[in-house]
């Protein structure tokens, strides 16, 4: 079933409008037509639907059963990731839609080989956010995950001090078992941040000031990973762990 996204001024009672590049897309891409059933996502929640409309430009669903489904994470995930070279980035941001992420924050650090202008951040960011959407569709996401412009590492280590808990995979003598203590951590509600380095990894003064600032270091396993590979297994660990531990406590 397909998902689309709408904001709050689209809805009409029970019955949302959907315009432009969503109403080309049912009508010509995927040929609906009236009485096929779609999922329409506003303001965080899941609406099961039926086409009613879908003539000149304009689609028109009417509501069949509100909060249809939750599929979001009882938890928000924050993803840092170190810039990647390449479209490493667009990999990492597709999946991290898909396993749940809450907010993807780009972070310029010591041994990122890409570097980005101003212009270079606006149309980078704007494509990343376009791919975040088209994942979010994909995935039956209730919201699209926000893909901020890329932070510098200081401003990044501010945005992480906010949140409940920071996640910094990294060498852990301690292995696996550092991991488990940090997720065991989590509760219902937090907001987690995962910092991710990139290909170059992390300076000794980045680890530093993530662990001054709160952050705990994690193990990934034996292996040494990809950054997009790293980026991927840390949030799917949380993803999975939150899933299997906590989403009960959110429906009780």
């Amino acid at each position: 079933m397909f998902n689309f996204f709408v904001s709050e001024e689209n809805r009409q009672g029970d019955t949302f409008q959907l315009t432009g590049a969503d109403c080309n897309h049912i009508k010509n891409v995927l040929r609906m037509k009236k009485g096929d059933t779609i999922l329409v996502s506003c303001q965080g929640k899941s609406h099961l639907c039926t086409l009613t409309e879908c003539e000149n430009g304009f689609a028109s669903a009417q509501i069949i059963e509100e909060d249809f489904q939750d599929t979001e994470l009882p938890v928000k995930l924050y993803l840092f990731q170190g810039l990647p070279k390449g479209d490493k980035m667009e990999l990492i941001i597709q999946k991290a839609v898909e396993l749940g992420v809450h907010k993807i924050i780009p972070v310029e650090m010591n041994r990122c080989v890409v570097k980005l202008d101003g212009k270079k951040k606006v149309s980078k960011t704007a494509r990343w956010q376009a791919i975040a959407e088209s994942a979010a569709k994909q995935s039956k996401r209730t919201l699209i995950p926000h893909v901020e412009t890329p932070l510098s590492y200081g401003e990044a280590m501010k945005r992480a001090e906010e949140l409940d808990l920071f996640l910094v995979p990294y060498e852990n003598k301690r292995g696996m078992e550092a991991t488990e203590e940090a997720l065991d951590l989590i509760k219902q509600g937090f907001s987690v941040g995962i910092l991710i380095g990139p290909e170059g990894g992390f300076e000794e003064t980045e680890i530093e000031k993530a662990l001054v600032l709160g952050g705990r270091v994690i193990s990934l396993g034996q292996r040494i990973l990809r950054t997009e590979t790293a980026a991927i297994t840390a949030l799917g660990m949380c993803m999975l762990y939150t899933e299997m531990k906590l989403k009960d406590e959110s429906n009780d």
